[in-house]
């Protein structure tokens, strides 16, 4: 079972084609939305990052929706 977040924005259309690719995989999540969630939107910005969508499996970053780096990672 992989360990799976999601930091999302309310607008963010990648992040809707990250989310719907993950749940086609049967992969649980779990989704920070930096548009409603203050402490989601610092911890992104302590990583490094100011745009969604920002995956983070197993602790492994991925920036943007990389269908093919998910699933590599998914893979592991």
């Amino acid at each position: 079972m992989h360990e799976v977040t999601v930091y999302t924005s309310s607008t963010c259309p990648y992040c809707t084609l990250a989310k719907n690719h993950l749940a086609e995989k049967g992969v649980s999540y779990v989704e920070k939305n930096v548009s409603t969630d203050k402490e989601a939107r610092k911890e992104l910005m302590a990583m490094g990052h100011m745009g969604v969508p920002v995956i983070v499996i197993d602790g492994q970053e991925v920036v943007g929706f990389d269908k093919e780096k998910i699933d590599n990672l998914l893979k592991s």
